[in-house]
């Protein structure tokens, strides 16, 4: 379970939310220029909230009258982004295995082969990823952020650089994540059909204050 109870002020930018979130996909969606990606940022700790708390699971992440600010590293929370953001010098295999060899082995849920099975990408193990498609870079990138076992992943808009083909293909894939590997997420998109595909629960942000 995630509670959020934050506001968040840069500039003229203002975004306040209040929610209690506990399915197995939440949908965040609205315009451009809402604050969909900087309420993942302040989630996954990389934006600190002027006031406040975030609470998973019941662990405190941030506190502003507690003067609490996890690190993201300690909260152990997944975050996959709209280009996927492979390491061009890293195999595919290498990608995957990145966040998944510096976790012990108690704090490993998934394996690579299950997770190459899930996302069918065993065939791209030995490839750069210039020598992927965007969909392979997609998947790849879903994969890597499943074998760091997070307790929560993150989506931040991960089908917007897609064409529509590409978006019918991975969405399945997202679904058998949702149904197989059961880590809570967060799909943040401004495509309401890609939400309504993995999830009814939706939090509809308006275009912040000014």
């Amino acid at each position: 379970m995630l509670d959020l109870d934050i506001v968040i002020k840069r500039g003229e930018f203002c975004l306040s939310i209040q929610s209690q979130l506990n399915s197995a996909v939440t949908g965040i969606f609205g315009p451009s220029g809402c604050g969909k990606s900087t309420l993942l940022s302040a989630i996954a700790g990389l934006l600190k909230p002027q006031q406040g708390c975030i609470v998973l699971d019941g662990e405190i992440l941030f506190d502003s009258q507690q003067k609490i600010m996890l690190a993201p590293q300690k909260r152990h929370i997944g975050l996959m982004f709209q280009d996927g953001q492979l390491f061009p010098h890293l195999s595919v295999k290498e990608n995957l295995l990145y966040g998944y060899q510096r976790l012990n082995h108690a704090e490993r849920h998934f394996h690579l082969h299950e997770i190459c099975q899930l996302l069918e990408i065993e065939p791209l193990l030995a490839r750069l990823p210039q020598q992927l498609s965007g969909g392979e870079k997609q998947r790849v990138a879903l994969g890597r952020a499943i074998l760091y076992s997070p307790r929560l992943l993150l989506l931040d808009e991960p089908l917007s650089s897609l064409d529509e083909t590409r978006k019918t293909q991975i969405l399945p894939f997202l679904a058998r994540v949702r149904d197989e590997v059961k880590i809570p997420m967060l799909y943040v998109s401004h495509a309401l059909n890609e939400i309504n595909y993995l999830t009814e629960d939706i939090i509809y942000l308006n275009t912040p204050v000014q």
